[in-house]
Order: structure tokens, then C-alpha cells, then sequence
């Protein structure tokens, strides 16, 4: 069987662009401090990816591979009574997050724009808030994210992030640490969810920036 041809997106690196092999891509980037990389299983999402910031993309399940058959009967299909969260980060580090009823995308909270953060911070502080928002009004909902690493920090209650506290993002700090002392010191019965980028299509509380 033909290995699937898939398009490489180097957003930082010596020459950024759009490249169709491993060998030429790694050119790109071997020997670049920060470089910013990525590979796709379409030229067309390559593309979309290229023109959007990479943060939207790397360490995210935006179809990479393709499903087959028998994998997405594995993962199934969603839970609609559900709430999903995500995050958005854009080159600046201008940040918001927000939750929303998986079935009717209904919005339950939304917050931000937070100045010097990441896209991890706003998808923990969402997960946090929707957990919190569960247990204020008595839902006992599963709750969606599609990223790992703020799942992972959730269930470790403890973040570990590049970002430094600073006169522009004081307020944000003071949520992450309320967030950590919430983890900490409530319980909870919700389940905590992987979105399935790869079978599902984008999370139902995407900003829609891709």
C-alpha cells in the first residue's frame, strides 16, 4: 500500500512555506531556534493552516492522519448532553476562552481578551470554569476539551507554562492560581473528555479562526 502524500507547514524557519516532503521540510528547520512546524493530510488545509497561527495548530489533532473505518467506529460518536470549552490565542499573545453546550452550542461563559498568555492557559481556565459552572448550577455533564495538555493539568492540578507573570497579565495570574486552589480544594463527578478533532470536526465551542 502507497504512503498517503501529506504537505508540511513550516511557519517559522529558514525559509517558511509550504513543503511536500519530510527531507525538504526538515531543511527548513534543522539548526532554527523556535522554529514552528507542522504536517497536514491535505494541500488545502495546509494552505489554511499557513495563513493562521500556529498555535491554533501544533499539539492539536487537526486531521494529521486519516481515520479508517474501523477507527472511528471505535471512537464512536460525541456526547451531545455535554458541555465543550476551548481557547484561542492569537501571535500576540491576546487570549479569550469559552464554554458552550455541545448540542446547541448555546454559550455559558466566556472570558477575556487577557493580554501575554497561551492557548494552554485559556484551555485550563476554561476546563476549570466549566467545572465549576457544573457545580454551581447541579449539572453532572461531561465536559469536552481538545487539548491534552490542559486536560493533563487539570487532572495533575498543576500547570507548567512558559508565561511570566507581568504588569500586563496580573489579572490572568490571579485566575490561574483561584483556578488551582479550586481543583484542589473541591470535588467533582464530571467527566473529563478528549474532543475527537481527527472524527468529529472542530469542538463545538471553537472561535471559528482556522
Amino acid at each position: 500500500m502507497s504512503k498517503k502524500k501529506k504537505f508540511y507547514v513550516v511557519w517559522e524557519g529558514k525559509n517558511p512555506g509550504i513543503y511536500t516532503s519530510w527531507n525538504t521540510c526538515k531543511k527548513q528547520i534543522e539548526g532554527f531556534t523556535g522554529a514552528k512546524y507542522k504536517s497536514f493530510l491535505t494541500k488545502e488545509l495546509a494552505e489554511k493552516a499557513f495563513k493562521g497561527n500556529p498555535q491554533d495548530y501544533i499539539g492539536k489533532d487537526i486531521f494529521e492522519t486519516e481515520l479508517s473505518v474501523a477507527e472511528l467506529a471505535l471512537i464512536g460518536k460525541p456526547i451531545t448532553k455535554s458541555i465543550a470549552v476551548d481557547g484561542a490565542c492569537d501571535n500576540k499573545g491576546n487570549s479569550e476562552y469559552q464554554g458552550v453546550f455541545t448540542d446547541t452550542k448555546t454559550l455559558l461563559f466566556h472570558q477575556g481578551p487577557f493580554k501575554n498568555s497561551s492557548n494552554n492557559i485559556m484551555e485550563f481556565l476554561a476546563l476549570v470554569h466549566a467545572l465549576a459552572y457544573c457545580k454551581k448550577h447541579k449539572l453532572d455533564l461531561p465536559i469536552y476539551s481538545d487539548s491534552r495538555i490542559a486536560i493533563n493539568w487539570v487532572t495533575r492540578k498543576y500547570i507548567n507554562t512558559s508565561i511570566r507573570p507581568n504588569t500586563d497579565n496580573k489579572y490572568l495570574f490571579e485566575l490561574i492560581h483561584r483556578a488551582l486552589h479550586w481543583i484542589k480544594t473541591n470535588s467533582y463527578t464530571n467527566k473529563i473528555l478528549k474532543w475527537e478533532t481527527k472524527a468529529w470536526g472542530e469542538i463545538p465551542a471553537d472561535f471559528g479562526r482556522k
